[in-house]
């Protein structure tokens, strides 16, 4: 077979910089919860009750089994291959180098156009003690940038920095959450659960429209594969990270949403523009707009922070393969970080955010969320199938594995991915598309410059292609 030799893997290439084994398991599980929790929870209750009313628990339940079986998947496959990029390593491998490239393509731009969502979120909540950033659009637009940049600059001083303040800001926003929706189980009305579904409507279809709205709020969970190779001990540590921050979101979730709902009438949820304020006042008494907006503001901070990490961390991987532009895989030798990735990232965020700060901003912005869920549902999609895949090609691997069991678990969790897609609706898949589409050029021309490289060449057998695609 005739040998493919590829940049950066000839036994001549100089030794690249390496990055810094800095999160242990409770900052790696930290950054799963933390880039799951995030601002929109808060409001989740209320879209849900106007949605489906009570049957979103069943919804929100189910959302959680299908979250805990990609979880299950990523796992594994974290265990299996513990390199920087998590989803995009995983499509690479199974799949070939397109297929790679248009999962890494796809999860950056969902990372920082994301990312320009959630820091005008934090904006919206911070309007609450500084009233001029609800009125003064250019204002918010400001704050949110820097935001963008503080966190950035955190990022860049290195991974351990970064897990710390994921770790401070997950604990100062799960407790509260947690205290919530303990205490409120004490105060339910059985009456608020009826009718369990609304009368207009089929069951199923409450059920699938509460579970898409459901399904975001488990973005992320994939989170402690991204950085695999800053994480301790990463064998052990990713997999019980991703399983456990998983499983912790899933039961607050649930546990949150059956006090929210039982401690307000459902016509009083679906109109709260606060639902867990709403809800604390009726437990505790008084106004808690300003102590849950607090809650609100560390939520979305730490989400930030974590989606900033992963944002540089997604082209890291592909650069080092050539899939992305070179200058992406550089890190910096002192700090163990992707600053050329961290600070081009927060450049195209600084750049969404300045470009919307009008009138429909918050409409636009949800359709940015949606999206960026399509493009992360999509990888989701691609590591399941991709796991069945490595077990028949790369089975020793995962030795000591129940191939059967995890099998039919990444069967499950592929059904789960695609069922998730289709929830997102014909506009949102039709935009996503075109966005994937969108990158082609890019993979052409990085295709094309590759070719013209000292001692590289395209694939001229099958053998060699899956050469190429094992990264032999």
């Amino acid at each position: 077979m005739a040998v493919v030799e590829r940049r950066g893997t000839s036994p001549a290439a100089a030794p690249r910089p390496a990055l810094k084994r800095s999160l242990g398991l409770w900052m790696a599980t930290a950054l799963v919860v933390g880039n799951m929790v995030g601002s929109g929870v808060f409001l989740l209750p209320a879209a849900m009750a106007g949605t489906a009313g009570p049957v979103s628990i069943v919804a929100m339940g189910l959302t959680g089994v299908g979250a805990m079986l990609l979880a299950l998947v990523f796992a594994n496959l974290g265990r299996a291959y513990p390199r920087t990029g998590g989803p995009y390593v995983y499509a690479r491998k199974a799949f070939g180098d397109f297929v790679g490239f248009e999962t890494a393509w796809g999860y950056w731009i969902a990372a920082w156009a994301g990312n320009a969502a959630i820091a005008i979120a934090f904006v919206g909540y911070a309007a609450v003690f500084w009233g001029d950033l609800g009125s003064n659009n250019l204002l918010a637009a400001v704050a949110a940038v820097t935001l963008i940049w503080l966190l950035t600059a955190v990022n860049v001083l290195g991974a351990r920095e970064s897990g710390w303040v994921q770790l401070v800001t997950t604990v100062l926003k799960f407790v509260p959450l947690a205290a919530i929706g303990l205490v409120g189980l004490f105060f339910v009305e059985g009456g608020n659960f009826t009718p369990f579904a609304p009368e207009s409507g089929s069951y199923d279809w409450h059920l699938g429209a509460a579970a898409a709205l459901a399904v975001w709020a488990f973005i992320g969970l994939e989170s402690a594969t991204v950085p695999a190779e800053e994480v301790k001990d990463a064998e052990r540590t990713i997999p019980r990270a991703t399983v456990l921050g998983t499983l912790a979101t899933t039961v607050i979730y649930v546990v949150a949403l059956i006090a929210i709902m039982g401690v307000l009438a459902r016509e009083e949820l679906a109109a709260s523009t606060s639902p867990f304020a709403d809800a604390a006042g009726v437990m505790w008494g008084g106004s808690w707009t300003k102590p849950v907006a607090l809650v609100a503001l560390i939520a979305t901070l730490g989400c930030l922070n974590g989606w900033i990490l992963l944002q540089g961390r997604i082209p890291l991987g592909a650069a080092r393969d050539g899939l992305f532009p070179k200058q992406f895989a550089r890190v910096h030798g002192r700090r163990g970080t992707p600053v050329f990735g961290l600070v081009v990232s927060s450049v195209l965020v600084t750049g969404l955010v300045f470009m919307n700060y009008n009138a429909s901003l918050v409409e636009q912005f949800q359709q940015i969320l949606l999206l960026a869920t399509l493009t992360t549902l999509i990888p989701y999609a691609f590591a399941a199938a991709a796991q069945v895949q490595l077990f028949i090609r790369d089975r020793a691997r995962f030795s000591g594995r129940r191939l059967a069991f995890d099998s039919t678990v990444a069967l499950l969790a592929f059904a789960f991915a695609t069922w998730a897609i289709w929830g997102a609706g014909e506009e949102i898949i039709a935009k996503g598309v075109m966005l994937l589409l969108a990158g082609i050029p890019v993979y052409l021309w990085l295709q094309w410059r590759r070719s013209k490289e000292p001692g590289v060449r395209m694939p001229d057998t099958v053998e060699e292609l899956e050469a190429l695609a094992d990264g032999r």
